[in-house]
């Protein structure tokens, strides 16, 4: 974990504080909430942004995607390939085909 995110989770957290203390003085004052004051919205825009950097920099290297690199080929496939079976979700819902044999 990079310490941009660790900055940028603490940066929201304490945004979420500051707001939680800013609706509890409005309640004693017994004024209206309109909304968070500005302070804590750019608190929010620099935690968002260093959470985003994070994120996109732990990664790393991104790797091509090129259908002829070497690296992205499948290193072997079944010797026939129309017996192959895909398994998903759509298995569960009953086709209509098996709603008219039944």
């Amino acid at each position: 974990m990079g310490i941009g995110f660790v900055v940028g989770i603490l940066i929201l957290s304490h945004a979420a504080y500051s707001t939680i203390q800013y609706r509890a003085l409005l309640k004693i004052t017994e004024e209206e909430f309109s909304g968070p004051p500005i302070n804590v919205v750019m608190e929010l825009m620099v935690g968002l942004v260093l959470c985003m950097w994070a994120a996109l920099t732990v990664p790393g290297k991104f790797l091509s995607v090129l259908p002829h690199s070497d690296e992205n080929r499948v290193v072997a496939l079944p010797t026939n390939l129309d017996f192959m079976i895909f398994n998903h979700r759509g298995k569960a819902i009953p086709s209509v085909m098996d709603a008219k044999f039944k």
